[in-house]
């Protein structure tokens, strides 16, 4: 296997949560619709220190993260910034950039969404938003881009305002993911992965199944590859099958100048799959190593190794 890059095991043990991440992994969905209230000004802070504290990825790139939240009285100051009539009522929203690098889109989906577990677990709502914002209101408000720097998606914050027909039907959306026979794999593609032989890993792999995507189009496919002398060890190659008309290649997507999202969903996937094997007690770090495993088509490629310890 030829190694083009590395990194060592990422900063996610700084993330302090009251709940088990996989509790708020099921926990969090896509709100659209908020209360007027501002958001707390404790909670506010707590974010602003999470941000600060996480700007650096597991495949190197770096981020940087603001909170963009209306004052108290004055919730229609975030209207301008232009959500295409998806959002209703948000009186937050994180809002980012990342330095251009090799696996920068990765990076930023990877800590964007612990910052998105991390509001969940203060009781806020949230939402993803890539190709459904306004990019130069949003640039605007968050001071700028440097020339370097790109703004690959923002997440709306607030109170939850929805009645619960959101979450029902975010829950029928989630039943109809693929199963994990289509995602997951031993040693090769085609060859299903039997989750009562990886252990702890099972439950990391469901977190990763339920990971959000753009259009929930599941981009993520995993192969296993060797055991390593136990439960679900070894490595786990990760791959992006891209979806038609995403990404690279598509002429909507260049002319709207929307980000390879698909690339921004590994990052999530990369998140919950790390955040749920350490609250098993399963060690790891990621790197950059293609195995070299024959692909199923042109639609899918390479992008990162969890290799467990």
């Amino acid at each position: 296997m030829k190694e083009t890059t590395s990194a060592s095991a990422s900063a996610t043990k700084t993330l302090e949560l009251r709940a088990p991440v996989s509790e708020l992994i099921r926990r969090r969905y896509s709100c659209r619709t908020y209360r007027p209230e501002p958001i707390a000004a404790a909670q506010q802070r707590r974010l602003t220190e999470l941000m600060a504290a996480h700007v650096a990825g597991p495949l190197g790139a770096q981020a940087r993260f603001a909170l963009v939240a209306a004052a108290p009285g004055d919730d229609s100051a975030l209207r301008r910034l232009g959500t295409y009539g998806f959002i209703k009522g948000a009186t937050g929203f994180v809002v980012g950039a990342v330095r251009r690098a090799p696996r920068d889109l990765e990076d930023y989906g990877y800590l964007l969404e612990q910052i998105v577990l991390f509001a969940t677990d203060l009781g806020l709502g949230t939402c993803w938003l890539g190709g459904t914002f306004t990019r130069g209101s949003f640039v605007r408000r968050f001071g700028g881009l440097a020339r370097d720097e790109t703004m690959p998606a923002v997440v709306s914050l607030g109170l939850i305002g929805d009645d619960g027909g959101e979450r029902i039907r975010e829950r029928e959306e989630g039943s109809r993911r693929l199963p994990s026979s289509e995602l997951f794999f031993a040693r090769r593609f085609g060859e299903p992965l039997d989750l009562g032989a990886v252990g702890a890993y099972a439950q990391a792999l469901e977190a990763l199944r339920m990971a959000p995507s753009a259009t929930n189009k599941q981009p993520w496919r995993l192969v296993r590859d060797g055991d390593g002398g136990g439960e679900g060890g070894g490595a786990w190659h990760f791959y992006l099958r891209r979806s038609r008309g995403y990404g690279k290649g598509s002429a909507l997507f260049s002319v709207l100048r929307i980000a390879d999202l698909q690339r921004v969903d590994m990052g999530i996937a990369m998140c919950h799959f790390e955040l749920v094997a350490r609250e098993r007690g399963l060690a790891g770090s990621w790197v950059v190593r293609d195995p070299g495993i024959p692909l199923p088509g042109k639609d899918t490629e390479y992008t990162v190794t969890w290799v467990a310890e």
